[in-house]
């Protein structure tokens, strides 16, 4: 028989046995459905977070569930010593959905994002030509792609980074949005360009139009592979299916996680074309997991709820809803309102004082997100909520800010 705990003694427990890598909201969540979530004690909140856009078909979409169980009923795990029957139709369905030949899977994103840099690297050794040890990467100031020891040598955030060295060497931090800077950092080792095509945790940092392009134009001028980090703002998060989309560029190596495996299965990929994951052989990078046949089914179903219900056009026009709902509280607490689709950041006035306040003071009215950073507060809801759910959350939040 299942003991029922109070809120407060699950944080406590919490707190005692888990380790202390992580500063959340003090609510407890124990049911989801949709854009809802409940506490042990019956409260219902607005979740305006999404996992960090891992749940952009909403909670338990009832078709991925499904999927879920069905798959769980037949066959679980294989790992790639054996083919298995649902591993290849994953693969189909995602080569047809990015419009690359190749798809090696993963589990969590930053698997995703150590597989795109071994990807880069290895094509720099055996395609272009560059001497043994020598290949570079350029990444871009207030990144965020993981906390693996690799990613976290290239990360400037000092919490993320510090006493973690020895650094993996071998990447070229510049200013994000900022061409200028990217053409003077390319060389003949030059081997790739990491970029999130928005960075989501340095708050919702959206480039200037034309930087993504520039990025594709400085890769083809100088060999070098274009990797697009879409964890965050893939899956029709930001309007499009992929925020690169938004330009019209075509990456050589798309980084996918998150909404991928529909907010019930950690399920990661990157696509890319023969030429660049072709340098693979077997044996030269691999997971247990990765592939997987629950992963798979959930995977697809995941991508065929966001095509059926049309995910990317909601994203945009309740987007742009919310977001000048957002800009039209004049307050001079709000320095700006940024973003693309449903993920979008609130900018506060220094002089307001830290975001984690106020995301407290949402949560204490049913809503729930997080801030970034000390001064900006995050907003990406499922992108199931409705517009009457954006109107609600709309009070809510001019209650705080206003």
């Amino acid at each position: 028989m299942m003991v029922r705990l109070s809120s407060q003694q699950l944080m406590e427990m919490e707190h005692k046995y888990g380790a202390h890598n992580y500063h959340p909201l003090e609510v407890v969540i124990s049911r989801a459905e949709g854009i809802w979530v409940e506490d042990p004690e019956g409260r219902r909140y607005m979740d305006m977070l999404s996992a960090y856009s891992a749940v952009n078909q909403g909670h338990r979409h009832p078709r991925i569930i499904k999927a879920l169980k069905d798959q769980a009923d037949l066959l679980t795990l294989t790992s790639r010593a054996f083919f298995n029957d649902r591993w290849p139709l994953f693969a189909k369905k995602m080569s047809e959905l990015t419009g690359k030949e190749m798809i090696l899977p993963m589990n969590t994103g930053a698997e995703a994002v150590e597989t795109a840099i071994k990807t880069m690297r290895k094509w720099g050794y055996l395609v272009k030509g560059v001497e043994k040890d020598k290949a570079e990467i350029i990444v871009f100031l207030d990144n965020f792609h993981g906390r693996t020891v690799t990613i976290v040598s290239f990360s400037v955030d000092p919490v993320a980074r510090d006493n973690y060295g020895p650094y993996t060497p071998g990447f070229v931090v510049v200013p994000y949005d900022d061409l200028d800077a990217v053409k003077k950092a390319v060389n003949s080792n030059t081997v790739g360009i990491l970029v999130e095509p928005i960075q989501g945790e340095a708050g919702v940092a959206v480039p200037s139009e034309g930087f993504l392009k520039g990025l594709e134009k400085i890769a083809r001028e100088n060999n070098v592979l274009l990797a697009m980090d879409e964890i965050q703002t893939g899956f029709c998060r930001t309007g499009k299916t992929f925020a690169f989309q938004h330009e019209g560029v075509d990456p050589d190596i798309i980084i996918m996680g998150k909404a991928l495996g529909g907010g019930v299965f950690p399920v990661s990929a990157i696509a890319a074309d023969k030429d660049v994951l072709g340098v693979f052989e077997p044996g030269s990078h691999g997971s247990t997991f990765g592939g997987n046949p629950l992963a798979c089914a959930v995977a697809m179903e995941a991508i065929d709820v966001l095509v059926d219900e049309k995910m990317s056009e909601r994203a945009e026009e309740l987007g742009a809803y919310f977001m000048d709902g957002l800009k039209a509280i004049k307050s001079p607490k709000v320095r700006h309102v940024r973003g693309k689709g449903l993920l979008i950041g609130v900018v506060l006035e220094e002089s307001a004082g830290k975001a984690r306040k106020y995301t407290t003071a949402l949560k204490e009215r049913g809503l729930l997100c997080k801030e970034t950073h000390d001064w900006i507060i995050r907003f990406a809801p499922p992108l199931v909520i409705t517009r009457e759910e954006i109107d609600r959350a709309l009070e809510i939040i001019r209650g705080v800010l206003g």
